[in-house]
């Protein structure tokens, strides 16, 4: 009923459950000497005669009562409260635990959810485990405690009836038990629908325009209903279980209380039971039974919160990235022996040894699929080899500090994210010193200048995923970013892919001025970029099968020659059609 790995999670905030469970003991104790004064009260009015008595008489229980009202009153109102600090501590640590681990992961994706589900886990989830954490733990801890009290108060003035109460009482986490287990694979199914549900809109918003072009929106609205009734139906699901399970521990409080009165009265009849204790075993035998019904609702809030955690904690468990404490002395990277396989079946990569000089150009060609970007991938520290090395200045990567690694490393590609921001933030958030001067240098060197100049200046604000600025426009101002953050080592991974002729001309322009005093890596599947470079990898399946200059790899007539000719071919065709 209690998850370890998730009550762990709390940390020092645990202490807060123990306070709110403290408390709520106090209340209990509480309610029970206003029971006892009222049952006490009604004794002096039945056994003596009301002329016969003085209002000193109902002082003392009076007094008690009244100070047992105001106790139970402040102690729900601090319960109320702890309960209130132990969600907001839960949320804001996990919230953080969960930025951390993102940030942990960093270039690495997460291998169990995608954007939708990790925006869904890590907000609405999170909300979830507030109520596990504020409201399920210390009323499972209180209703395990409670009967115990009662019993031991009740044990005294009549052991039949406290012993068939205290019997009564486990039949509720008894079917609590008893529909966990179906109750664990509803809730586990509601999320996997609810995150499911919410991929297939995110995906139907984002690639809206092409299912316009393709006039497949029809289908996927088609799509998006059958997720919808199927989420619809296993929230019915949950709604039914949830109401059939609060109906059976009705009947089991309300039936073992009743059964508890009825033993109360026999007592009466057979054993001589004085009524005021009669009546006081009547009034706390419900008692007995409330906590644990209170634990009943809370259940089922739980349940959807467990749900959640497991997927919570499925994210904090993935393994980090190892890194170690070493900062970067040289800025030769080199590759040597390495071979890579996503699933431990079929290598990726297979032997694969290059050098990146510093002051230089090097790119690594291949065709689709041939490993280039899983290469990017290592050498960023998103992927980690099981054989082979990757080093810089003869230190191993994995023993260097991640911040001061990438802070001698930038990577540029295709889809390289331009935030939501002004022109002049998105700068900002490279070096936040950099002047207005510094900006317009940089644009000017990819030929944004005038453009920024004529619309809006540095104060035009970039829409989400760029979709004010054209795509060329848009990679050009990553590269003019990233000039700004003059870096040691630059990886273009297919940076002028997608893009119109003129744009790539003066992306490539500026890459190979830019080799001159920096370490350039340039991955791209059209060989007409890298016909400059001052060493060319070219790859298949995995293993690099040439290796040299433009000139050197075309006199071998081998993989490169011909894929870099097929490519002259296809763009001298494009021309003359053009023509």
């Amino acid at each position: 009923m209690i998850n370890v790995k998730l009550l762990q999670l709390l940390g020092d905030n645990k202490k807060y459950i123990i306070y709110a469970v403290a408390l709520m003991v106090l209340g209990s104790f509480a309610n029970i000497v206003i029971t006892a004064c009222i049952c006490y009260s009604v004794g002096l009015v039945v056994h003596y005669n009301l002329s016969n008595l003085k209002t000193i008489d109902f002082f003392l229980p009076t007094l008690l009562a009244i100070s047992g009202i105001f106790v139970r009153y402040k102690t729900s109102c601090f319960v109320g409260a702890l309960r209130d600090v132990i969600g907001r501590k839960a949320k804001k640590d996990l919230r953080e635990k969960v930025y951390n681990k993102i940030v942990k992961l960093g270039v690495r994706f997460t291998e169990e959810m995608n954007v939708a589900g990790l925006t869904q886990v890590s907000v609405e989830g999170i909300e979830q485990l507030d109520l596990y954490y504020s409201s399920y733990l210390p009323q499972f801890l209180y209703a395990m405690i409670a009967p115990i009290i009662l019993f031991s108060i009740t044990v005294w003035i009549d052991w039949r009836v406290a012993v068939v109460l205290l019997v009564c009482v486990p039949l509720i986490p008894l079917s609590i038990i008893a529909f966990s287990k179906y109750a664990k694979k509803i809730f586990a199914k509601y999320w996997d629908k609810y995150i499911s549900m919410g991929d297939s809109f995110l995906d139907s918003v984002q690639g809206l325009k092409e299912l316009k072009i393709f006039k497949a929106d029809a289908n996927q609205h088609i799509k998006m209903n059958k997720s919808s009734e199927e989420f619809r139906k296993v929230t019915m699901k949950v709604l039914v279980m949830q109401l059939f399970s609060t109906t059976i521990m009705d009947l089991i409080a309300y039936g073992g209380a009743g059964i508890g009165i009825a033993y109360t009265i026999i007592g009466i009849v057979n054993r001589g039971l004085s009524p005021f204790y009669a009546l006081f075993l009547i009034l706390v035998a419900v008692e007995f039974f409330l906590p644990l019904r209170a634990f009943g609702s809370a259940f089922h809030v739980a349940m959807n919160g467990l749900s959640a955690g497991e997927k919570i904690i499925s994210l904090l468990e993935q393994q980090d990235p190892v890194w170690g404490q070493e900062e970067v002395d040289d800025t030769d990277l080199m590759i040597s022996d390495l071979s890579f396989s996503y699933d431990d079946k079929r290598d990726v990569l297979k032997n694969v040894s290059m050098n990146f000089p510093v002051n230089s150009m090097t790119s690594i060609v291949g065709k689709s699929g041939c490993g280039k970007s899983t290469v990017v991938k290592l050498l960023c520290g998103a992927l980690r080899s099981k054989n082979g090395n990757i080093t810089i200045g003869s230190k191993l990567i994995e023993n260097l500090s991640r911040e001061n690694y990438y802070s001698h490393l930038a990577v540029v590609n295709y889809n390289t994210y331009i935030f939501n921001e002004t022109i002049r933030q998105n700068f900002k958030l490279v070096d936040d010193n950099v002047t207005d001067e510094e900006i317009y240098i940089a644009l000017k060197k990819v030929n944004l200048l005038k453009f920024v100049q004529e619309n809006g200046g540095l104060d035009k604000k970039i829409t989400e995923d760029g979709t004010n600025i054209s795509v060329g426009q848009r990679q050009r101002l990553a590269l003019a970013i990233n000039l700004i953050a003059d870096k040691d080592i630059y990886i273009f991974d297919e940076a002028t892919s997608n893009i119109d002729i003129e744009s790539e001309a003066i992306i490539m322009s500026n890459i190979k001025e830019l080799a001159k005093r920096k370490t350039i890596i340039v991955i791209s599947h059209r060989l007409g970029n890298v016909v400059s470079s001052d060493l060319i990898y070219y790859m298949e399946k995995g293993e690099v099968k040439e290796k040299g200059t433009h000139t050197e790899l075309m006199n071998k007539n081998g993989g490169y020659a011909m894929l870099y000719n097929q490519q002259k071919q296809l763009e001298q065709g494009y021309l003359k059609e053009a023509v």
